[in-house]
């Protein structure tokens, strides 16, 4: 590929060099040149049909949560590779090329370049419903471990985290309901709701994963999950 924009660009400066010296001189008037080229101008790079069908572009954006669609009876492990796969940009979501000023089928791919050390996870457990018009809540089940290898980074390296909090909704529907949180303190885990305190077995997160069912009587769901980069995979 780099050999062919090599190519074009050679012969698109070859054809411009060629119209420049079979043009007629500019016409003389008393004051200078008529035609006046400003020295110094930046030349504009030369867009290829190579450029618009096979460039490749990057680029860096900074987060402070991942927020990720979730399925039913599914894990944080899937819905962080459903979010770092390839998504293919065509019809009205056509990637706008800055180079070549227009729509173009693209393909767009998510990574981590720098996995944080405090990751928080936001599972989109509030979905927009076209024929309701309006938001419902999903009661998905959604396993998210104790230890969690994050595999999806720029470096394919795994780095290992250890979960220490999450916040739960607790409610049938995203207009009304009720937060808590669990913590780990000490090696314990901690179950707050409002000023009452009390402390709970490890077993007992399970029990916040989701509905298998679509209905269930059981309303409480992690919502937003906490996790800590685990000293031995840390980079500096």
């Amino acid at each position: 590929m780099n050999e062919l924009v090599d190519i074009l660009e050679k012969e698109s400066h070859a054809a411009k060099t060629n119209a420049e010296t079979s043009s007629p001189p500019p016409e003389k008037v008393a004051n200078g040149p008529k035609t006046i080229h400003a020295n110094g101008a930046q030349k504009e790079p030369l867009v290829t049909w190579v450029h618009k069908n096979f460039q490749v572009t990057a680029r860096d954006e900074t987060f402070f949560d991942l927020s990720l669609d979730i399925e039913q009876n599914s894990s944080i492990t899937s819905c962080l590779k459903n979010f770092s796969s390839t998504e293919t940009l065509n019809a009205e979501d056509k990637f706008f090329c800055d180079k070549c000023c227009s729509l173009q089928e693209a393909q767009k791919r998510m990574k981590i370049k720098k996995p944080p050390h405090i990751l928080v996870i936001h599972l989109k457990r509030f979905k927009y419903i076209e024929h309701l018009s309006r938001y419902k809540k999903l009661t998905y089940r959604v396993v998210f471990p104790l230890e969690l290898k994050l595999s999806n980074t720029v470096e394919d390296l795994d780095t290992e985290y250890s979960l220490f909090a999450v916040v739960v909704h607790v409610g049938s529907g995203p207009n009304h309901g009720h937060y808590v949180s669990l913590v780990k303190s000490h090696n314990h885990w901690l179950f707050f709701d409002d000023e009452a305190v009390e402390m709970i077995d490890e077993s007992a997160v399970q029990t916040f994963f989701g509905s298998p069912q679509e209905y269930s009587n059981n309303t409480d769901h992690g919502y937003i999950l906490f996790y800590e980069r685990l000293a031995a995979s840390s980079t500096s």
